[in-house]
């Protein structure tokens, strides 16, 4: 009598900015605070600077995000939560990107296990995974205190890079699948780590670098 093997789970991982978003999730959020009178123009400004280099893949990641965490450090993590919350339903839902709802439902109804893997924090990527019936995330974690308050600091490694990479394998060996049989959807050249190594990379509105590489590797290129 054979031993029937059963077949290991597949993954599709999808980024969320300029993904399964049109626009990135960092000018949104200080264009809200903005209006509610917790940001300046200059804030906006430099949101939109450091968007522009890692369009590029020139940012200082490291630099960026501890300037953004100390702003948060003291407040409690619920907040940030609740707030999140909110600005999704009112200020981000709309640029979910139909292109991606439908890729998602299409590996859904395949049976892979889907995740979100963003560099951007859980409490702006988790309503998102909610909304679209994903039941994983992978993000940059943030440190919290025994009070439930955000200290400053980000648990290593941030999810960008090597660190995407490092945490999106996390997942794998955690759920029973692995990355070399994956599929990867996202924009950017910083996350070349990840698509070097899946079964199929994907470059959704890729920037004009990952456009580069794509084109000479041959990943397929689509437009969400």
């Amino acid at each position: 009598m054979s031993s029937h093997v059963p077949a290991r789970r597949r993954a599709a991982l999808f980024d969320m900015d300029r993904t399964l978003l049109r626009k990135e999730t960092a000018s949104l959020y200080v264009k809200h605070q903005r209006e509610i009178g917790e940001a300046t123009t200059r804030d906006l400004l430099q949101a939109l600077y450091w968007v522009g280099q890692y369009t590029l893949g020139i940012l200082d990641a490291e630099k960026a995000a501890a300037r953004v965490l100390l702003a948060l450090r003291g407040m409690p993590e619920t907040v940030l939560a609740a707030r999140c919350d909110d600005w999704f339903r009112r200020c981000v839902e709309p640029h979910i990107t139909d292109a991606g709802r439908t890729a998602v439902r299409r590996h859904r109804a395949a049976g892979d296990l889907c995740a979100i893997v963003t560099g951007a924090f859980l409490y702006v990527s988790r309503p998102l995974a909610r909304r679209l019936g994903i039941e994983h995330v992978v993000s940059t974690v943030l440190e919290v205190d025994e009070h439930g308050r955000f200290t400053g600091r980000a648990e290593p490694p941030l999810c960008l890079g090597a660190g995407k990479l490092a945490r999106a394998r996390a997942l794998a060996d955690a759920q029973g699948f692995r990355l070399e049989d994956a599929t990867f959807y996202t924009d950017s050249i910083s996350d070349l780590p990840l698509l070097e190594i899946v079964a199929e990379p994907v470059a959704v509105n890729p920037d004009p670098r990952l456009r580069r590489v794509a084109e000479r590797r041959g990943y397929r290129i689509e437009r969400w």
